[in-house]
């Protein structure tokens, strides 16, 4: 402490005798001395001697663990509000973390953790959530080994980021464990606020998993690496507002055509809330890319490519029979596609599928209710694989609503959609166009549109006689040669 306060007298003494050949020359119009020092430049002089003496007060506090911190009653009483009493970075070497990964860090990065959720306050965010402002964890580029999930010691904390370094589980790391777990339980709605993880390598060592987010709110998780998962790279349960963005998650790491893909397990990221996003993120291996079981969730631009459908893989898999809400553009989906459960209210448009990868629609209760899957791009190896299939082995499809799929651009795959047009010529008096090919749900037309032209300049009574089967039956009253053009729409309401 002595060491400390002699440190701390002769920095004063320094401050005070750089601020003694600062010279101020103050401008104005009256050369009175009361003019001379009631201009701003005065203010603006002393402005900046205060700042250089608070930049010698944050280097010197900052390089000292923030436990240890304690002003002195003297900088306490300095008048400038720039001068940082208790810089809110705690660097995890201070605590004695091993940043090269041979010795066990856990208690020295809990400790640091600890220290910043019960570090200074400003106040408040959502209710019961204390406002820590803006406190840094930081990893300061180490490399630390944990044998324990780091799961935060108390609940109702925000505005807090943890960044910059790798954590690796160790041998013994509990399997069921995440190697970063947000998952205290607290007396009010939420559990944390603003809480940011970025710029992280997470290797859960084949042990576990990488984050676990639980009733939090606003979650970023921005920028991070997260591989060797065994069950979830990130699990996302309750709360809302969890974005994840700019990352990449990975069961093995691998760039494709890895020999061992039939192998992967494991799922990238599992949202089981509300209101989250994932945006410009890759997942390169596991057996299911991203599984979604929360509502109004958004996807933008990403590329998942973890586990080959034809080896049994899933790029997204949104699992909430009857309530989807769920937005997924401009992604890329690399040989693995999307299985939606009972979809209402699902958007799929502007992606790529490629490698043959579709899209499944599963019937769990029958219901397919406000679907969109719109100017999309599938490209395949010509064998005859359909865009848009169904799954009706627990029960046909009994309501169909809303659902629109057109609009696709198809290469070497085969189209589906519930708008199909077809022509047909012949000299008789009844013509037949078979739309099954095009159409996805069977037997099920609802609305037709036909132009019927003569080529002998005859007019005809002719009408629709039958659409059933998909396929729809024209007849006029006098054999004639004619063209019969036509369009079907199955998106319209329908129920058995």
């Amino acid at each position: 402490m002595e060491v400390k306060m002699a440190r701390r007298t002769l920095l004063w003494s320094m401050i005070m005798g750089l601020a003694s050949f600062i010279t101020i020359q103050v401008y104005g119009e009256s050369s009175s001395p009361a003019a001379q020092f009631s201009g701003g430049h005065y203010r603006e002089q002393m402005q900046k001697m205060q700042s250089m003496k608070a930049s010698f007060l944050r280097r010197d506090l900052v390089s000292l663990p923030p436990s240890s911190i304690s002003p002195s009653p003297s900088f306490a009483q300095a008048p400038s509000p720039s001068v940082t009493q208790s810089p809110r970075v705690y660097h995890v070497t201070s605590y004695g973390a091993d940043p090269t990964g041979q010795t066990d860090s856990t208690e020295a990065l809990f400790d640091a953790i600890t220290d910043a959720l019960e570090g200074p306050s400003d106040g408040w965010l959502m209710e019961g959530i204390v406002n820590l402002g803006g406190a840094h964890v930081d990893l300061e580029g180490g490399n630390y080994m944990i044998t324990r999930p780091l799961r935060f010691p108390v609940a109702g904390r925000g505005n807090l980021m943890i960044h910059g370094g790798t954590l690796k589980a160790s041998n013994n790391f509990p399997t069921d464990g995440y190697l970063i777990d947000l998952s205290a339980t607290s007396g009010s709605e939420y559990n944390y606020e603003y809480v940011t993880l970025r710029d992280l390598m997470l290797d859960s060592n084949y042990r576990g998993g990488g984050i676990q987010v639980m009733n939090s709110l606003r979650t970023s998780i921005d920028n991070c690496y997260i591989a060797h998962f065994t069950t979830t790279g990130i699990l996302v349960q309750g709360g809302h507002e969890t974005y994840i963005r700019n990352s990449f998650l990975g069961q093995h790491i691998t760039a494709g055509r890895d020999p061992g893909e039939r192998k992967f397990s494991g799922t990238a990221i599992n949202l089981m809330g509300n209101d989250n996003a994932i945006t410009d993120v890759v997942i390169f291996s596991a057996a299911i890319g991203i599984m979604i079981s929360g509502q109004a969730n958004t996807l933008s631009g990403v590329h998942c490519y973890n586990k080959a459908a034809g080896f049994g893989g899933t790029g997204i898999y949104l699992k909430l029979p009857g309530l989807t809400q769920t937005r997924i553009v401009n992604s890329y989906l690399d040989y693995t596609g999307i299985v939606a459960e009972d979809p209402v209210e699902l958007h799929i448009s502007s992606s790529l599928f490629l490698g043959d990868a579709y899209i499944l629609l599963k019937s769990i209760n029958g219901v397919v209710n406000g679907v969109n899957i719109v100017d999309n791009m599938f490209s395949g190896s010509d064998k005859g694989v359909e865009i848009v299939q169904l799954d009706q082995r627990n029960g046909p499809f009994k309501m169909v609503d809303q659902v629109v799929i057109d609009r696709n651009n198809v290469k070497g795959m085969n189209v589906k959609a519930t708008v199909a047009r077809g022509s047909v010529q012949g000299n008789g008096s009844s013509w037949t166009i078979d739309l099954n090919p095009i159409l996805l749900f069977p037997d099920l037309i609802k609305h037709v549109l036909y132009t019927l032209i003569t080529s002998d300049r005859s007019f005809p009574n002719h009408a629709l006689r039958n659409m059933s089967d998909n396929r729809v039956f024209i007849e006029a009253n006098v054999a004639v040669p004619a063209s019969v053009f036509v369009m079907a729409d199955q998106g319209s309401s329908y129920s058995t």
